[in-house]
């Protein structure tokens, strides 16, 4: 019998074939008395320490296949693995209550994991799955236990699992696992980052999968539709090859326009760029016919590791990409950490509300050191390429104003050093923040251009935590109140003959695409994979006409109602 399953379209492709049901070994841990503590403990540093070494390639073969970027996370597990707040209470409690290593780590893990999935956050959440990862790991050195790995898969398969672990997904080799589903995870989860970078069709938080469907089954995973189709009929299948072969054929025809300048179908020129998060990913960006890069995270260099990089780390990365690009534009964002995004070592207070707490500029505004050392790395690159210097969370003139002169304050300590520096940088800022979106008029007097960072400025205009699943339904891109805010800021910065980008997710949505071009965005910047499909739908498109439809847009009650007006057209 046929079932279809729906679930979250987390990596774009449509991949039939037998499924492989991945199952977690047997870690059932039985709790025991024990009488020699120091050899408890000691059998416990030797279970962490193989996980180590076991981490320790998965990092290298992940740098090697996918980056630096994404064998991050395994740099983090591996901290994970030396961090006192975990590790001390492991031990005190095989001591005190002179209980065996596995049990001991069982509940200690098990208490960090449901602090972390208990908060309102994604990135918490992911935390409690990096920390499900590495306990399974020691665990099953400690019971004497291999691990099932997806590199030891030898034929073609779709992956089934409860979820894949990000070391799980590292391992996946990309010519005999031709997709995945999970009962868990999000869009944002390691896993399906990973597997859109790597192209395989996934399909997550179906919440049923591993229970509808065992080895051997013939299954069908649609990452356009979100869907997961269990023991398809023949001619569901010949239906889903069409649309494979489709899809296809659609990613070829998108693949001529890699080395075409983006113009719409009345002549108006823009700019598709690409976002970023290490020098690695230069080449996703250049082989999909990028125009620039709009976004670099640059918060990627100070993650994953014990301590802050140093000038001359950060002057290799900005400089490798500069270089990569030649002579494109790269737009650098300044260290944008604080949020859904820590950092364990500069050790800094809780906050009830992170997202508006002690972040971004605000954070590098007080911590001037680490700023200008950055700074400085910056301005040493520049001379390698097209740099543009981008301040993140910018809510009032005076923090620009603040920002800048410490950069001016850099560049002319270089100078007196008789240290190169490009004398083309251009310096502007994310509007993220409503504020900065109202005063725009104000800013672009002061600024040389707007990223517009969507993904911030929906969840503060309404209110809405874009991480809490309850308040969901609030992210609305196109809701009108967002659209206003859109147009005042391009408005504003087109008087003062300024450019604006948008950084955010909304600048690869084929329902956004069409609104922001009628408004006049100037550069639109999204994941490598994305430019293509926008490049040609943006070809299609009458700049003019859409001008007249945006306006329209901009009327309407409900981000449904535009919605449905850009269905309607498109």
């Amino acid at each position: 019998m046929t079932t279809i399953i729906t679930g979250i379209a987390a990596s774009p492709g449509i991949s039939i074939g037998k499924a492989f049901r991945m199952r977690n070994p047997d870690l059932h841990v039985e709790k025991t008395t024990i009488t020699d503590v120091n050899a408890e403990v000691l059998r416990l540093e030797e279970a962490i320490n193989k996980a180590k070494l076991d981490l320790e390639a998965i990092k290298e073969h992940t740098r090697l296949q996918l980056g630096d970027d994404k064998a991050a996370i395994f740099a983090a597990h591996l901290l994970v693995l030396s961090d006192p707040e975990l590790i001390q209470p492991i031990k005190e409690k095989i001591t005190v209550e002179q209980v065996n290593a596995e049990f001991a780590l069982q509940e200690v893990a098990a208490m960090f994991i449901s602090m972390f999935e208990a908060m309102d956050n994604d990135y918490m959440k992911e935390r409690a799955a990096d920390l499900r990862d590495v306990t399974k790991r020691v665990l099953a050195h400690l019971l004497g236990t291999e691990i099932v790995s997806p590199s030891m898969i030898t034929e073609e398969v779709i992956i089934i699992a409860e979820d894949l672990t990000p070391s799980d997904t590292a391992q996946l080799n990309r010519k005999l696992v031709k997709g995945f589903t999970t009962d868990i995870g999000g869009r944002t989860s390691h896993s399906a980052i990973m597997a859109r970078s790597m192209e395989i069709p996934a399909v997550v938080g179906t919440k049923t999968v591993t229970t509808a469907i065992e080895t051997g089954m013939v299954v069908i995973v649609d990452g356009l539709d979100g869907k997961v189709i269990v023991n398809p009929s023949d001619d569901m299948i010949k239906q889903y090859e069409k649309k494979k072969a489709n899809y296809d054929v659609q990613k070829a025809e998108w693949a001529k326009l890699v080395n075409e300048k983006t113009v719409s179908r009345d002549g108006y020129r823009v700019e598709l760029a690409a976002n970023i998060g290490s020098p690695d990913d230069v080449k996703g960006v250049l082989e999909n016919g990028g125009e620039g890069i709009g976004l670099y995270r640059t918060e990627f260099l100070y993650m994953g590791r014990e301590t802050l990089p140093t000038e001359d780390e950060q002057f290799e990365a900005y400089k490798t990409v500069l270089e990569r690009m030649e002579g494109k534009p790269v737009v650098v964002r300044t260290l944008d950490i604080g949020g859904d995004k820590e950092l364990p070592y500069l050790s800094l207070p809780k906050e009830m509300n992170p997202f508006l707490g002690f972040r971004a500029i605000r954070l590098c505004l007080d911590m001037k050191e680490m700023f200008r050392t950055q700074l400085r790395a910056l301005l040493r690159a520049s001379i390698y390429g097209n740099l543009k210097i981008m301040f993140p969370m910018i809510a009032t003139i005076d923090e620009f104003r603040k920002a800048k002169a410490i950069l001016n304050e850099e560049k002319e300590r270089l100078k007196e050093k008789n240290i190169s520096v490009s004398g083309q940088i251009e310096v502007g800022m994310m509007v993220e923040i409503p504020s900065s979106a109202v005063m725009a008029d104000c800013f672009a007097k002061e600024v040389d251009f707007f990223s517009i960072g969507t993904n911030d400025l929906i969840q503060y205009t309404l209110a809405a935590d874009r991480m809490n699943e309850r308040v969901s339904y609030l992210y609305q891109p196109y809701n009108p109140a967002i659209l206003r805010l859109v147009k005042m800021v391009i408005d504003a910065a087109h008087k003062e003959g300024k450019w604006v980008g948008m950084c955010g997710e909304m600048a690869g949505d084929e329902i956004a695409i069409p609104i922001l071009l009628g408004l006049g965005l100037d550069e639109f910047s999204m994941s490598a994979t994305s430019i293509l499909p926008a490049r040609s739908q943006i070809s299609k498109l009458s700049k003019k006409e859409l001008a007249v439809v945006a306006e329209q847009a901009l009327t309407m009650s409900t981000a449904d109602e535009v919605a449905g007006l850009i269905r309607s057209i498109l």
